[in-house]
């Protein structure tokens, strides 16, 4: 387990909302429009929504393998964020395949000369970076929350200390390392 700080992650996960949002609104811009430049209109949408799936990929890969998957309801706020992170991927996707939709005309006679076929692709990717953008903002809020409460963070730091007391769970913290084993605490005599 690798420990992080959960103040700054809290930051990343509320950043990826907004900038979901302002994707969003060039992609509407580009639907509204001919789309008769696809490369120039979607592909530096596609470049910008690619690099923020890496980074929401990124940013889950860390959560999932430090402490936040041993606090409260971790395990599910991960799966969340895994899914809201796979849904920026495929809205990136889309855009690229958008591109693709509108320039099929240049390789196929009887293509959708058309920017409709483009349009459904940009519509489907705009109601991924939706869900996505509220995913993101309900785990940052539940994070936050967590963070600014003292009860709640007592409560995430026993399920954390217990994680590290349990099997299969390496790290070089100061915890783990004065913490008594299972096995010890077991075999301690009782008094009476």
């Amino acid at each position: 387990m690798q420990f992080i700080d959960l103040s700054e992650q809290t930051r990343l996960l509320g950043q990826v909302a907004p900038t979901l949002e302002s994707l969003r609104a060039e992609v509407e811009q580009v639907h509204a429009g001919e789309i008769s430049k696809p490369v120039r209109e979607l592909a530096p949408i596609a470049v910008r929504a690619q690099e923020l799936a890496t980074r929401c990929t990124q940013q889950l890969a860390d959560l999932s393998t430090s402490q936040y998957a041993f606090t409260k309801n971790g395990h599910d706020n991960l799966a969340e964020l895994a899914e809201a992170s796979a849904q920026v991927s495929l809205a990136a996707a889309m855009c690229t395949l958008a591109i693709h939709t509108r320039t099929e005309v240049l390789l196929y006679e009887d293509a959708d000369e058309t920017p409709e076929a483009s349009r459904r692709v940009l519509n489907d990717a705009v109601e991924r970076m939706d869900a996505s953008a509220k995913a993101y903002r309900a785990l940052a809020q539940r994070l936050s929350r967590r963070l600014a409460s003292a009860a709640a963070q007592r409560e995430d730091q026993q399920l954390i200390d217990r994680a590290l007391v349990g099997p299969g769970i390496t790290t070089t913290t100061s915890a783990a390392v004065n913490a008594p084993s299972p096995a010890t605490r077991a075999a301690a005599p009782r008094t009476r």
